[in-house]
């Protein structure tokens, strides 16, 4: 088990902490991932390396016996390290409609630009998905910064072929 970097203290709300996700969380993010029904499941082994190697970038809430109902993925980008890229994020059905998925993404980028500094949050969305629309929108305007759009990856590029175009979502830059 390893534990929380120490300038990430837990934050607590009347019955969730919110915490840096330990490799024991990975089948249970899995599970959430998959439960979600909107957002692509990737292999349960994917969860695990996530919460070992993107850690620090990444945040899990928990109830109170300590599971994990929450959590958002992210990386920062290789070629642009003050670029923290949201990979997902997904509440559990029991905890939706309490603004936690805001709360999540308030904490990691408090997070990741005490520790390294940020300017720039990006993500990508599908066009049917609204709560991560609105998730993304009122992150932008909580911090009064612009938020642009454009097709990063046009759905015939998918193999599959019934794939929705993947919309990036560029905020920033970020206030100190």
């Amino acid at each position: 088990m390893t534990a929380a970097p120490a300038d990430f203290a837990r934050a607590r709300s009347e019955f969730l902490s919110i915490d840096t996700p330990r490799v024991e969380d990975g089948a249970a993010i899995w599970r959430i991932a998959r439960d979600s029904e909107v957002l692509d499941l990737n292999s349960s082994y994917s969860y695990l390396l996530w919460c070992r190697d993107f850690a620090a970038t990444s945040v899990v809430a928990r109830d109170e016996n300590g599971d994990p109902v929450a959590f958002v993925t992210g990386y920062i980008r290789p070629d642009r390290p003050e670029t923290l890229v949201v990979w997902q994020v997904a509440v559990d059905r029991a905890h939706r409609g309490k603004g936690l998925a805001a709360t999540l993404l308030d904490a990691l980028t408090t997070r990741v630009s005490a520790s390294q500094g940020l300017a720039w949050v990006e993500t990508t969305v599908t066009p049917d998905n609204t709560a991560s629309d609105r998730l993304f929108t009122s992150f932008a305007q909580r911090r009064d910064v612009p938020l642009e759009h454009e097709v990063l990856f046009d759905g015939a590029l998918f193999p599959e072929g019934t794939h929705l175009p993947e919309v990036l979502y560029r905020i920033g830059p970020l206030h100190a």
